[in-house]
C-alpha cells in the first residue's frame, strides 16, 4: 500500500465493537463500524436497542445470529471496502445459513432498497434515523421477509437511549449533540444520508455525561456533523428556528453555552468536540474554551481547499481570507491551540494555481495534523450532477502526496514546539510499541507515550516532553496532575 492509500484508509477501516453481556440474553450480535466517530456512537446505540430484544454482542463473526455493518458513504473507496466485507459475511453465512445480515448507516440511506437487489446476502437495510425500528425489522427478517427503513427524522432520534459503551477504553466516550447537516457542500453526501440539522435537548446531554462521570469516565467528545450549528430551542430542525416563539428563541441554547454548561458542571472531566465548520464557528466558542481548563485546546477545522475559486465551487460559505482571519483570532485568544484540517486534492476544475493556494494556506496555518483525500465523486451530490470530475487520477495522487508531505513537515514543527514542556496527559491505554509504556493524549490532542511506573489507566499525569516524532510526543512522568 502506498502512502496515499494508507492515509485514505485510516478513516475507513472497520472496527468491530467489544462485547457487552446482558444477563438472560441468548442471541448473538456482531456489529462492525466504518467511517466517522458518529457511526461508532450510533453502533453503541444500536447495541443498546437490541440488548432489550435479547441480543448480546460478540467479537466472533462466526457465532453471530445477526451481523450488522454500519457503513460510510463519504468516498467511493469506503463503499468498495464495505462491499468487499460483505463477501466475507457471505462466506460465513454459507456455513451458518440462519445468520442474518443487515446494512446500517449512510450507505443504507443512500442506496435504500436497491441494496437488497445489489447484494443478495443483505436481509435488512436501516438508515441512521431508523434504528429504533430494528426490533420490528429483525422480526420481519426472521419471518423470511426483507426489511427496509430509511426514513429521515425531523427530531433528534435517540436522546433517551443510553448507548452501550462498546467502542470505549473506559476512559473516554462520545456523546452525540446534533444530527444531520444543512451546509450543502457540493462534494458531500452527508445531507442526503443523515438529513437536516437538528439538535438535542441540553439536559439530556448533561444527563448522559453525568452517567459517564458516575462510571468514572474522564473525557467526553461532543459529536455532530457540525457542532458549531448546535441550537436547542425546544426541538425541530434548525432551519425552522425563525418560526419558534419569542420565548423559545430567547431561551435557546447555542454551542458556546452548551460547552460552558458541560465544563462547569463537570470540572474534573475533559471535553473535546468534533466536527467544526469555519463558517459557523464563533469567537464565543473560543472564549469559552479559554475560560475552562478542562475544554481541550484542539479544534478540527476543515477547509478542504486554500483556493477561493475551489471554495466557491464546493459551496463552502466562507473565503480563504475569512478562514485565515478566524485562525488568527483563535491563536490570539489561545496561543497553544492545535488545529487540524480536512483537505481534498483534485476537486472538479482544480488548477495548479488552486493547488498552490492550498499549500500556501497550509504554510500560513501550520496544522498539527490532517485528514487528506483525493476527490472521489459521490452519487447524488451537486458536484456529481453538475460538475465534471476532470482531474486525472495521477494528478490527484501527485497533489495529494504534496499535501501529505507538507503536513508531515508541519506536524513535526508542531510537536517539536512541545519538547521541554510539561504536558498533562490522560492515560488511555498501553503503547502499541511497548508493553512498558502508557499512551495518552495531551490537551492539544497529540499522542504522548511515557514509562508506566506506578500510574494506571485513567490517571491524569504530568509528563516532561523529551523527544518527538511528527505524530508522537515522548517523555517521562513527573507526577499526578491536579485533575486527579
Amino acid at each position: 500500500m502506498d502512502q496515499v492509500e494508507k492515509v485514505i484508509d485510516e478513516k475507513i477501516q472497520g472496527k468491530p465493537l467489544l462485547t457487552k453481556q446482558k444477563e438472560g440474553n441468548s442471541k448473538k450480535l456482531f456489529i462492525e463500524s466504518y467511517g466517522c466517530q458518529m457511526n461508532m456512537n450510533d453502533s453503541e446505540i444500536v447495541a443498546a436497542i437490541l440488548a432489550e430484544e435479547g441480543f448480546n454482542t460478540t467479537k466472533n463473526l462466526e457465532d453471530a445470529d445477526l451481523v450488522l455493518v454500519n457503513t460510510c458513504s463519504i468516498r467511493e473507496k469506503a463503499e468498495t471496502t464495505i462491499r468487499n466485507r460483505l463477501k466475507k459475511y457471505n462466506a460465513v453465512k454459507k456455513v451458518n445459513p440462519k445468520m442474518k445480515v443487515g446494512v446500517l448507516g449512510c450507505m443504507a440511506e443512500r442506496l435504500k432498497a436497491k441494496f437488497l437487489e445489489e447484494e443478495k446476502i443483505v436481509d435488512l437495510v436501516v438508515g441512521p434515523d431508523a434504528y429504533r425500528d430494528l426490533p420490528n425489522l429483525v422480526e420481519e427478517v426472521e419471518a423470511g421477509r426483507d426489511a427496509v427503513n430509511v426514513i429521515l427524522s425531523k427530531e433528534e432520534t435517540y436522546a433517551d437511549v443510553s448507548p452501550v459503551r462498546l467502542n470505549s477504553n473506559g476512559v473516554s466516550a462520545f456523546v452525540s449533540i446534533t444530527r444531520g447537516c444543512d451546509n450543502m457542500c457540493t462534494f458531500c453526501v452527508v445531507p442526503f444520508t443523515r438529513g437536516r440539522e437538528r439538535s438535542r435537548d441540553p439536559q439530556s446531554i448533561i444527563e448522559e455525561v453525568r452517567a459517564m462521570h458516575d462510571r468514572n469516565f474522564k473525557e467526553i467528545t461532543l459529536l455532530g456533523q457540525n457542532v458549531d450549528s448546535y441550537l436547542w430551542y425546544g426541538g425541530g430542525l434548525k432551519k425552522d428556528f425563525h418560526k419558534a416563539s419569542e420565548m423559545a428563541q430567547a431561551t435557546a441554547v447555542n454551542f458556546a453555552q452548551l460547552l460552558d454548561m458541560c465544563a462547569t458542571e463537570f470540572p474534573k472531566m475533559r471535553f473535546r468536540f468534533s466536527t467544526s465548520n469555519p463558517q459557523d464557528m464563533t469567537l464565543d466558542v473560543i472564549h469559552i474554551m479559554a475560560k475552562h481548563k478542562n475544554i481541550c485546546k484542539y479544534i478540527h477545522l476543515p477547509i478542504q481547499s486554500g483556493s477561493n475559486r475551489m471554495l466557491k465551487a464546493m459551496n463552502r460559505l466562507h473565503t480563504r481570507e475569512e478562514y485565515l482571519e478566524l485562525v488568527e483570532n483563535i491563536y490570539k485568544i489561545i496561543p497553544e491551540m492545535n488545529l487540524s484540517q480536512d483537505m481534498i486534492a483534485g476537486f472538479c476544475g482544480e488548477t495548479e494555481e488552486d493547488h498552490k493556494d492550498t499549500l500556501d494556506l497550509m504554510e500560513k496555518v501550520k496544522y498539527s495534523f490532517g485528514f487528506m483525500f483525493a476527490y472521489s465523486e459521490r452519487p447524488g451530490t451537486l458536484a456529481a450532477k453538475k460538475m465534471e470530475d476532470d482531474i486525472p487520477l495521477a494528478v490527484k495522487k501527485r497533489r495529494l502526496q504534496e499535501i501529505i508531505n507538507l503536513q508531515q513537515k508541519h506536524s513535526l514543527y508542531r510537536t517539536k514546539e512541545q519538547v521541554g514542556k510539561i504536558q498533562e496527559v490522560l492515560i488511555e491505554g498501553t503503547s502499541k510499541k511497548s508493553e512498558n509504556e502508557w499512551k495518552g493524549r495531551n490537551t492539544q490532542n497529540t499522542v504522548v507515550v511515557f514509562p508506566k511506573e506506578q500510574y494506571k489507566l485513567g490517571d491524569f499525569v504530568n509528563v516532561k516532553i523529551e523527544d518527538c516524532t511528527s505524530t508522537t510526543l515522548k517523555g517521562t512522568a513527573v507526577g499526578y496532575s491536579e485533575n486527579n
